[in-house]
This record gives structure tokens, C-alpha cells and sequence, in this order.
């Protein structure tokens, strides 16, 4: 048995792997070390606990998901942001079946709550994201947004609106474009 990982990376993208194929419960030091054909101490070396490599992992899962797009004209205006998270969305559920859903309703318990830390650490990324791109699209009617009603309060109320559809995997961002037009422009 190889007692040398190469990289901490190597180790998320075995535990990516092991997610996709058997889901998050698969994810354990011994199952882990297995997979990538080191020794149980290897892992320890990147990682001082269980709790520890189940968050990393679950926060790779998310970043590889909704990782930076090549094309930055995603987030130049809210209807192709929007268009973009759901594909996203789409494409995670595919490639981790069930993930979302045993995610956001995984980390109850206590040895759970970095990962539960590191979910809400993505999401507010991705608020702020989305947030941000309300700020700069130039397709906004000027007087769309005022003191009571913000365009943070609408990212808020736009990503609980993806949640849910995430949550229902329903992956047509109509609906919600529809919003966004008949509310901005």
C-alpha cells in the first residue's frame, strides 16, 4: 500500500468521487484512505478528523459545481446569471444524485456543523453573487429598486426561489426569469 498521498486535492477529488458513485454517507476516513491507496494515517495528514474531511469534501462537491464559468458574460446581466445557477443545478444533480437534498437536511447533528458552516459559507457566496450581478445589470429599469424594496431583498427572495426548486428538482428557470423581467425591466 502507497503510504504518500500526493496532494490534499487528490484526497477531495477521491471523496468527490466516492459521493457521486455511493452518496455522502460513503465518505469516511477508512473508506477514503481505501479509495485512494494510502494508509488510514495518510489522511490524517490532510485532515485531523472525520468531521474535518466530510466538510472539505462536501464544500469541493459545491465547488465544483457552481465553480467560476469561463465565460464572465454570465454575470453581466440577472437572466443569464439565473439561467446559469439552475444549469448548475441541474448538472449537480446528475452528478450527485441526491446530494443536495441529503446535504440540506444532513447536518443536524453537532459533529455535522462545519459542514453545515461550510453550506451557509456557499450560499452566501452565491447570494452575494447574485446580489452583485442585480447591482450591475445595466437592463434594470432605474426605478426598480427603492428603500423598502432593495436588490439584496430581491437576490434574497430570487435565491430562496432557487432553493426550492433545487430542493423540488425542478430545473426551469422560466418562472423565475418571468419575475425578474416583469419586476426590473
Amino acid at each position: 500500500m502507497n503510504t504518500i498521498v500526493t496532494s490534499k486535492e487528490d484526497i477531495l477529488k477521491t471523496s468527490r468521487e466516492l459521493i457521486r458513485q455511493k452518496g455522502g454517507s460513503a465518505i469516511n476516513i477508512r473508506s477514503v484512505a481505501a479509495a485512494c491507496g494510502v494508509s488510514v494515517g495518510s489522511i490524517y495528514n490532510y485532515f485531523d478528523s472525520k468531521a474535518d474531511l466530510i466538510g472539505a469534501a462536501v464544500e469541493s462537491v459545491w465547488r465544483e459545481i457552481f465553480h467560476q464559468p469561463e465565460d464572465d458574460t454570465v454575470f453581466q446581466d440577472t437572466q443569464s446569471c439565473i439561467t446559469w445557477l439552475y444549469q448548475r443545478m441541474e448538472y449537480g444533480c446528475k452528478q450527485y444524485p441526491g446530494f443536495f437534498t441529503l446535504h440540506s437536511l444532513g447536518f443536524m447533528g453537532e459533529d455535522k456543523s462545519d459542514g453545515k458552516r461550510r453550506m451557509q459559507q456557499t450560499w452566501k457566496h452565491m447570494l452575494n453573487g447574485l446580489h452583485s450581478v442585480l447591482q450591475r445589470d445595466t437592463k434594470i429599469r432605474p426605478n426598480a429598486f427603492t428603500e423598502q424594496f432593495t436588490a439584496e431583498k430581491f437576490a434574497d427572495l430570487l435565491f430562496s426561489l432557487m432553493l426550492s426548486a433545487l430542493l423540488r428538482q425542478d430545473f426551469d428557470p422560466t418562472a423565475v426569469l418571468e419575475i425578474v423581467r416583469r419586476t426590473l425591466y
